[in-house]
């Protein structure tokens, strides 16, 4: 069986190196506190930088780290040698959720062989955030069903009661409610993508969404709804019946595990 394609394949999905910041200023492990120190103090964009022996990341200076060091003690002795890196080619929604639970401002990018590839900021995040489903992304899923199915397709724009939708992903992460709760709270969040095939409504993008909105009590929400003029097999029907997807309620809510791209610099150096 042909599985029709989501509104992003796991291929196309943003990562970490589509918006990470690749020109990176970063200091020495040698260098003096008080010549790093004038230079946070210079710059209105740095609290901190990366410490590079080369390009090698060796840990991470924060205008903190420097407030009782010696003026001419080195970096390398008050840098912070244990940090959390990223991979170029994590996922940003992964990348947002570490951020988000470590509580920092900006995650060093580091490719396999340990050295800087760039440097992923929560600015960074919410700017791949805000561009999520588009009527484009709905329009090539809803190309894609017509091709692999041979059905025609129509797109809408309507309201949906959450209760008569079909979830067609297992689980979603807790972290990630926190935004997405935001969101609706304060009216950001973005429409859904469904599929309307012969009645039913199944959910292809938005299951955050739709959890944050059941915690909230809403009972319905907009979306996109792409309709079938026909009812065919769909590939996601068939996952949501195999893992016993009926309702909202069956979507598993789960605590963010360690992800296997995210790293710190002792461990690297343990791989040596």
């Amino acid at each position: 069986m042909v599985e029709e394609a989501p509104v992003r394949t796991s291929r196309d999905k943003p990562r970490v190196k589509d918006y990470m910041t690749r020109d990176v200023v970063t200091v020495s492990p040698g260098d003096a506190v008080v010549d790093v120190a004038e230079r946070i103090a210079d710059s209105h964009a740095h609290s901190g930088f990366p410490v590079c022996d080369g390009r090698r990341v060796e840990g991470f200076v924060s205008a903190r780290d420097l407030l009782l060091a010696e003026d001419r003690a080195q970096i390398f002795t008050v840098m912070t040698d244990d940090i959390i890196v990223a991979h170029p080619e994590m996922k940003i929604t992964d990348a947002a959720r570490v951020i988000l639970r470590s509580g920092i401002q900006r995650l060093p990018v580091v490719d396999d062989a340990g050295n800087l590839a760039g440097i992923i900021s929560n600015a960074d995040v919410i700017r791949s955030q805000i561009e999520r489903a588009t009527p484009e992304k709905v329009g090539k899923l809803q190309r894609t069903l017509e091709s692999i199915h041979g059905a025609d397709a129509a797109q809408e724009r309507r309201t949906v009661e959450l209760s008569t939708l079909t979830p067609t992903q297992t689980k979603v992460y807790t972290d990630e409610l926190e935004g997405r709760t935001y969101e609706l709270e304060h009216g950001l969040a973005e429409p859904l993508v469904v599929i309307d095939n012969a009645g039913e409504l199944l959910l292809a993008d938005g299951h955050h969404r739709v959890k944050a909105a059941a915690r909230l009590e809403i009972d319905e929400m907009d979306a996109y709804v792409i309709v079938l003029d026909r009812r065919v097999e769909l590939g996601m029907a068939e996952t949501a019946r195999e893992a016993d997807l009926e309702s909202i309620a069956d979507i598993e809510e789960v605590d963010y595990a360690h992800h296997p791209l995210v790293e710190t610099t002792t461990r690297l150096q343990d791989h040596e």
